[in-house]
């Protein structure tokens, strides 16, 4: 099952370096893709959201569910499960960017994308903004797989992890507002 499945990872990672890669993309794709270095965009996001007062529960669900999608993926399920980055192992991948750490599932910058999104989803009330920031969120787990570091799976995989983190966050933010509210009912 898991070599039909890197086949059929690796042949999708194929058919996009053959068929959607375009020279003048490319750089917009590498452009986006950097922006979820260590979650850069997400925080600079979580940081202006953080800034104002209106804003700033907004601001700490992300930041929570940021810091839980950090931990997941890139404490736990990276060392635990060491897949090889797709372009070491399939035949014919080029890599666009440059990525020092070898494993690949799940991909962190997908979950950090979830993760912030699914937050601002929850606590958000602007429809048009929870909207473009899932967005953004969506293209990065796609440029991943467009700049070939990622498999499939591993986008996938991300997304979940980053979906449950934000979910999460949300779930204890909302428990913390409770039983402060409760607190201070007394």
């Amino acid at each position: 099952m898991g070599e039909m499945l890197l086949g059929l990872d690796g042949g999708i990672l194929l058919w996009i370096q053959a068929y959607l890669r375009q020279e003048w993309l490319d750089p917009v794709v590498k452009a986006f893709t950097h922006l979820g270095d260590g979650g850069l965009l997400w925080i600079l996001l979580c940081l202006a959201l953080l800034l104002y007062p209106r804003t700033r529960r907004v601001g700490a669900a992300v930041a929570m569910a940021l810091v839980l999608s950090l931990i997941c993926t890139n404490m736990i399920l990276k060392p635990l499960v060491q897949r090889t980055r797709p372009w070491l192992v399939v035949e014919g991948l080029t890599a666009l960017v440059a990525e020092h750490d070898m494993n690949s599932f799940p991909s962190g910058h997908t979950s950090a994308a979830l993760a912030a999104a699914v937050a601002c989803w929850g606590t958000l009330s602007k429809k048009k903004a929870r909207s473009a920031i899932l967005t953004l969120a969506v293209i990065m787990g796609l440029s991943r797989l467009y700049v070939g570091v990622h498999y499939p799976s591993d986008v996938l995989a991300g997304a979940l992890v980053g979906i449950f983190c934000g979910f999460m966050s949300c779930r204890i933010l909302s428990w913390v507002e409770k039983r402060k509210e409760s607190r201070l009912s007394v």
